[in-house]
């Protein structure tokens, strides 16, 4: 009998199916005559083996990892940073169709941070998040062997929410290794950290997505897993099954502020950018030229005589800045930066992020269907803090494409140029183009409207030409966008 089951065992595993038999030892006690193999034997004769577990990596990687406790003059959150999962998302209505509560975040109360952080060098350089150690006045950090050092800023980046602290301690310290490479989707990943104050815990899960974009800071383009993170385990690392750090835990979503297996960590490659500059300089510095981005759609492609959407569109000019000292003007497609494809103003802005101040960068930018090529001297990105305009509107005129407009001039605090969208007619063409009520049209297809007028003849003359859109450049509150509209 046992010599029946055993054959179909190997015969199944050699035909490449997995089948399970439960034998308690009695059973297979009275089924084995003498002279027979076992059914482990059999198994292992095919090359059927158990699966193998992480131990070995992370005894060699965990002594690396660090828990850091901050006492700060005010109150910090200890996470990485639980959000709100937005309305109308995917994962809200995933949460709301299953009954979940979302509940917002909730303030500890207390004015100690926990976290959690990685040594990447034997003289005690510890890399972590900025908001577990922002404001800190006491940083202590506590190793895997439980010493405890007192730890020093050397500096901190909020727009990438890293930080560099360093230890003084005797002799060299085991340090890890940043990535090379990126992580594939579905590679093993394991964050070690600090949840909850519990060190050194170790979990395992994949790497769920690369690139997204969350609405963080826009350096940062994350990598996303599915490994349960919580509290505690901000500033920690996420290991590949070779010892290499492949990110740092930063952020989760969360209904509740516990994992839910959404997290995402800050890349390798950007940490490597930062760290150094905050090991030399303290701070960060980045390449800046003055330019407003907006993502190149397919309706705005077709408006521009476009055959993809690529790029990023240049919707508003810092005055005074390098591009509009240099000769890059409103209405230019950026494509190239350098010799890297531009591919939307994140990607921009993060090919940006990497130039040094006073370096000269070579934008190739479409304009009127022509490639141009213009040389720029980077300037050093400062941060500028706008206000929202107060506009109030009243009744004008009603123009084509379902939209009733005003010139700006009737329009207390408009300004002086261009005509306010007062009403949008949702049976119109302008309908469903990304228009909104408040905005100030200033130009279509780089003519200038003033009027009321302006704007129907340029929209009858396109019609008349066959356009099945027409890019319209609009201020909204004190940002310039462009939005396509379809006029067939």
């Amino acid at each position: 009998m046992l010599a029946d089951l055993s054959s179909r065992v190997v015969a199944t595993a050699r035909a490449g199916k997995v089948v399970v038999f439960t034998l308690s030892v009695a059973m297979i006690g009275a089924l084995l005559l003498p002279g027979e193999r076992s059914l482990a034997a059999e198994v292992d004769a095919v090359g059927v083996s158990a699966p193998t577990g992480f131990a070995e990596i992370v005894e060699r990687v965990r002594p690396a990892v660090v828990g850091i406790r901050v006492k700060s003059d005010r109150r910090t959150s200890d996470i990485p940073r639980a959000r709100s999962i937005p309305q109308g998302s995917l994962l809200e209505r995933f949460f709301r169709q299953f009954g979940i509560q979302m509940t917002p975040d909730q303030d500890p109360g207390s004015d100690i941070s926990v976290g959690a952080g990685f040594i990447i060098s034997g003289d005690g350089y510890i890399v972590t998040n900025e908001h577990v150690v922002a404001s800190g006045i006491d940083i202590e950090v506590t190793m895997d062997d439980g010493k405890i050092y007192s730890g020093k800023l050397i500096g901190a980046d909020p727009q990438t929410d890293l930080a560099l602290i360093k230890i003084s301690a005797a002799g060299d310290l085991s340090y890890v290794r940043l990535a090379a490479t990126e992580p594939r989707i579905g590679e093993w990943v394991l964050p070690i950290g600090n949840p909850f104050g519990f060190g050194g815990t170790v979990t395992a899960g994949i790497v769920s997505a690369r690139g997204r974009d969350i609405g963080e800071e826009p350096y940062s383009d994350f990598i996303q897993i599915d490994a349960p993170v919580n509290k505690g385990n901000s500033g920690g690392p996420t290991f590949n099954v070779r010892g290499e750090v492949v990110g740092v835990n930063t952020v989760i979503y969360s209904p509740s502020g516990g994992s839910v297996g959404v997290a995402f960590d800050i890349p390798a490659e950007t940490v490597k950018l930062v760290v150094q500059q905050l090991r030399e300089k303290g701070r960060v510095t980045r390449g800046w030229v003055g330019v407003y981005l907006q993502q190149i759609t397919p309706r705005i492609a077709d408006a521009l005589d476009m055959k993809k959407a690529q790029g990023a569109l240049v919707a508003q000019l810092d005055a005074g800045g390098p591009a509009a000292a240099q000769g890059v003007e409103v209405g230019d497609v950026i494509v190239f930066l350098n010799e890297h494809e531009v591919t939307s103003p994140r990607d921009f802005a993060r090919t940006m992020a990497v130039i040094a101040p006073g370096s000269t960068v070579n934008l190739r930018v479409l304009r009127n269907g022509q490639t141009l090529s213009l040389m720029i001297t980077a300037g050093e990105l400062s941060q500028v803090t706008k206000g929202p305009s107060d506009k109030q509107t009243k009744l004008g005129e009603e123009a084509v494409l379902g939209l009733t407009l005003s010139p700006a001039t009737l329009v207390p605090g408009a300004g002086e140029s261009g005509v306010v969208v007062l009403e949008i007619n949702p049976e119109g063409g302008a309908a469903d183009s990304g228009l909104q009520v408040g905005d100030i049209v200033l130009s279509i297809g780089g003519r200038p409207v003033t009027a009321v007028a302006d704007f129907n003849r340029i929209v009858g003359e396109a019609r008349t030409q066959a356009k099945r859109s027409l890019l319209i450049r609009v201020r909204r509150a004190d940002s310039m966008n462009f939005v396509a509209v379809p006029i067939s």
